[in-house]
């Protein structure tokens, strides 16, 4: 069995930036375990491709969750990365930090450490903005960050036009001094190719000699001796394997493996592990639980103008975009669907904004068995609004179903369980059709696809949104932070309540949910998670 100083499981946005820290100096030997394969695939390569791999079980775990009362019954997929970088390898490459107010609440909460003005310098110094530098951006890290403003559909502009009539002030810079308004979004691409984290911080560290990193490597139990973490044991080409970890095991699986992992090892719910005749190592509550995640609904029109339909669906507009990404690297193929976007209250008493807004200069009503039909869109042209939840109070959870660690576990997300998130929600939609009447808007809307003018009452936009809404894949705190161990699995110092050695770094320790996109978060968790590896292992 060989021993390496320090263990990672899972190659993703954290886990790679883990990697790259803990062995930049040389004194460590570092093992990175990851169930996937190789990132080096074109449509992951290319930023509009993850339409390809979203249901692609190459690159993606391909999750279902279970049927779900508050979407009227559905089974929301749940795509998952499972390959070199993780979800930043599939996802839509939105890069949004968070609001100031979200992490200052971390550490009210008793995180010391994690406000944002503790996290600013460590989001500076992981980002290389093309936008260049200022209070709030950083440049010469290695995430290299795009800004898409002279690269959007033309269609945007009359989006945002349209959201500063319904009274949204224009943002330049969502990650500046406030998140309010309407903009757009920054990216994570450099030269028209994805910059996932295995980009931007995994590869660089495989040039290492004190790195080594397994794929196809599925971790199947944490081994313990007595309360302390000692390795893991994994498996590889149908054989089972140990490794042993010299000082610590770190999860960085994300939101469901964490929690998985920790469960298969007998570190979880006491009677759930007793059921499924798992001996318990350590029991806690907390572990799989306080799922919350945020959920999406687009709303579709047909408009009067050409979109991105008319360019992404004929042949020779495939060859057209196909031929300028592969030649020039720029065009729509470059780019995420989100062009633009943007954050609201839907209540003004409240001190930050609690709904997400997206632009997709595109629609995929019509759906394609087997993809995302992002690049091929409808036949008509067509463009969506769509938005998401930033704070939901629903908690939903995600457990093991057997101890086989190739069983997946169940996930119960119980998606608009709360009277407060039906409330905002059914303003939010309001919202998105006043932005839509606007003039900039209105002027160009032939109809409303969906929902359709038909729907127009609150009982039928609520049964709506539950038929409709969905995942946008932004799962956390299922093994949460806090300095309780009565309510969290981490302290603030990741390490897990209990246990030795052994620390979870992901966004599963989220100890709330974040005002945005989860991945710019999830790589500073990964930042953040070395420093404090470091400090307690000079």
């Amino acid at each position: 069995m060989q021993t390496y100083d320090f263990i990672i499981v899972g190659s993703g946005s954290a886990g790679s930036v883990v990697a790259d820290r803990l062995s930049a100096s040389g004194r460590f030997s570092v093992l990175v375990l990851e169930a996937g394969g190789t990132d080096r695939r074109f449509y992951v390569q290319m930023p509009l491709g993850y339409g390809k791999t979203f249901f692609d079980p190459a690159v993606n775990w391909n999750y279902k969750a279970e049927s779900d009362p508050g979407l009227a019954g559905n089974s929301d997929h749940w795509p998952r990365g499972k390959l070199l970088g993780g979800s930043s390898s599939i996802n839509a490459m939105v890069y949004i930090r968070g609001a100031r107010e979200d992490f200052d609440a971390w550490a009210a909460a008793g995180n010391p450490g994690w406000a944002y003005d503790d996290l600013l310098p460590s989001f500076k110094a992981l980002e290389d903005n093309a936008a260049g530098a200022d209070q709030w951006r950083g440049v010469g890290g290695p995430l290299h960050i795009t800004d898409c403003t002279n690269a959007v559909h033309p269609l945007t502009k009359r989006y945002l036009a349209a959201a500063q009539q319904a009274g949204l002030p224009l943002n330049p810079d969502f990650n500046g001094a406030s998140q309010e308004g309407v903009g757009v979004y920054q990216i994570t691409t450099k030269n028209g190719r994805r910059m996932s984290a295995a980009r931007a911080f995994l590869r660089p560290a495989m040039k290492r000699g004190n790195v080594r990193v397994e794929t196809n490597a599925l971790a199947t139990k944490i081994l313990f001796e007595g309360k302390r973490a000692v390795g893991i044991e994994y498996e590889q080409n149908g054989q089972k394997k140990t490794a042993r970890a010299g000082r610590e095991v770190i999860l960085s699986g994300g939101s469901i493996n964490s929690p998985q992992l920790l469960q298969l090892s007998g570190v979880g719910p006491a009677a759930l592990l007793a059921d499924l005749g798992i001996p318990v190592v350590h029991a806690n509550e907390n572990v799989g639980a306080n799922l919350q995640d945020h959920v999406g609904i687009n709303y579709t029109f047909k408009g009067k103008l050409p979109t991105l339909n008319q360019i992404l669906r004929p042949w020779w507009g495939k060859l057209l975009v196909g031929m300028q990404y592969i030649l020039l690297r720029s065009g729509p193929l470059s780019l995420s669907m989100n062009n633009a976007g943007g954050f609201f209250r839907t209540d003004p008493s409240m001190t930050r904004p609690n709904m997400q807004l997206y632009f997709q200069a595109f629609s995929t009503v019509i759906p394609k068995s087997g993809e995302r039909p992002i690049l091929t869109p409808d036949p008509w042209p067509g463009f969506s609004i769509g938005l998401s939840n930033c704070r939901p109070s629903s908690r939903g959870e995600i457990m093991i179903r057997s101890k086989d660690p190739r069983d997946y576990p169940s996930i119960t997300p119980n998606a608009y369980s709360t009277n407060a998130d039906v409330d905002e929600m059914l303003a939010a939609v309001k919202f998105v059709r006043k932005i839509a009447s606007m003039p900039a808007m209105a002027e160009i809307i032939e109809e409303e696809v969906l929902p359709g003018p038909s729907i127009q009452s609150d009982a039928d936009l609520i049964q709506d949104f539950r038929k409709r809404s969905g995942t946008v894949y932004h799962p956390v705190s299922t093994c949460r932070m806090g300095p309780d161990a009565a309510r969290a699995v981490v302290d603030p110092r990741l390490r897990v309540h209990g246990l030795q050695g052994l620390r979870v770094i992901d966004a599963s320790i989220f100890p709330d949910n974040i005002t945005g996109n989860t991945n710019a978060a999830s790589i500073l968790t990964g930042w953040k998670g070395a420093d404090l590896v470091l400090e307690d292992h000079k």
